[in-house]
């Protein structure tokens, strides 16, 4: 069987948001979907509690439930969410599993096995982002696949340009994908993604790159244009060497490189409002302890607009 778009489901908003943009990857590349609910028995007497939020009403986990009977009902929420895929994508295959755990630690266990693992994320923000919960960070920290964070509300159409009429329409053709590319270690992963995903989508690839001046800059004389320029050509130098030999095994990818002198964080998250998909790395760090983000995908995923997937690399 082939590697599977895997979503993991809790029944939110976000969730459902997730298992969409996994449908809507999955079709056309003949890849089958896997929704997954991972189910934390409770101890007692908190077994017995109602659980928060309309999505534990709707599927029959009040108060006088039992453990059983609230799996059951997660169970529920797993069928009706497949059943739903499968009208809306005819030919989609779509399979269930019900797992029990420690949710972040079993995603992250069963993404080892995905094509990729589909996560949603709160939002938007009050900054104009969505949230990404403490569960979706532990995946992240501890997972090598790539991970997608789509924000709960997220429709097709957000992912397509407006049609002549200017209206939102999935009919047209996508965004830009977007690559956020640290030129002082490039690695292969997140590119490689970045440039499959834009084949894919028949669309351009827009690479960013952003660069702090010097820490001394604001508390000492204004900069020197001649010195400015003279960082910004080698910067851009190093993004087209970093990109070159990708161009090559991807020659129908349009590439628009960009080199800026601003805050990494800030160049993506703006470049984003523009994008079907941004794509950042993370540097696996195979200490057990902790989360291990890096801090300009950490604000990517909290404050841009567009799905993220976040791919891991030595």
């Amino acid at each position: 069987m082939p590697r599977t778009i895997t979503v993991g489901l809790d029944g939110s908003p976000e969730s459902r948001a997730a298992a969409e943009w996994a449908a809507r990857e999955a079709n056309p590349r003949g890849l089958p979907v896997k929704l997954v609910h991972v189910w934390q028995p409770l101890p007692e007497p908190m077994d017995r509690a109602p659980l928060p939020g309309a999505e534990a009403r709707r599927y029959g986990t009040g108060q006088d439930e039992s453990g059983a009977s609230r799996a059951e009902g997660w169970g529920n929420m797993l069928r009706e969410v497949a059943e739903g895929l499968r009208l809306r994508h005819p030919g989609l295959e779509v399979v269930t599993e019900q797992l029990t755990g420690r949710p972040a630690e079993v995603l992250a266990g069963i993404a080892e096995d995905a094509e990729t693992l589909v996560l949603g994320s709160r939002g938007p923000g009050g900054v104009g982002g969505f949230l990404v919960g403490s569960v979706g960070l532990a995946v992240l920290a501890h997972t090598e696949r790539p991970v997608v964070l789509v924000r709960a509300g997220e429709q097709a159409a957000d992912e397509h340009e407006q049609d002549p009429a200017g209206i939102p329409s999935a009919a047209t053709p996508f965004r830009p994908v977007l690559l956020g590319l640290d030129t002082a270690g490039p690695d292969a992963a997140p590119i490689e993604f970045a440039f499959e995903t834009a084949a894919r989508r028949g669309v351009p690839l827009r690479v960013l790159h952003g660069w702090n001046p010097p820490y001394y800059y604001p508390y000492g004389p204004a900069p020197d244009p001649e010195v400015t320029a003279m960082v910004a050509r080698s910067d851009a130098a190093a993004l087209a060497e970093a990109l070159e030999p990708w161009q090559r095994k991807y020659p129908d990818v349009e590439v628009v490189a960009e080199s800026r002198s601003e805050s990494p964080s800030a160049a993506l998250v703006e470049a984003a409002r523009d994008a079907s998909l941004v794509v950042v790395g993370r540097r696996i760090r195979r200490s057990g302890v902790g989360t291990h983000i890096g801090p300009v995908t950490h604000a990517v995923l909290h404050h841009a607009t567009a799905p993220v997937a976040v791919v891991a690399h030595d």
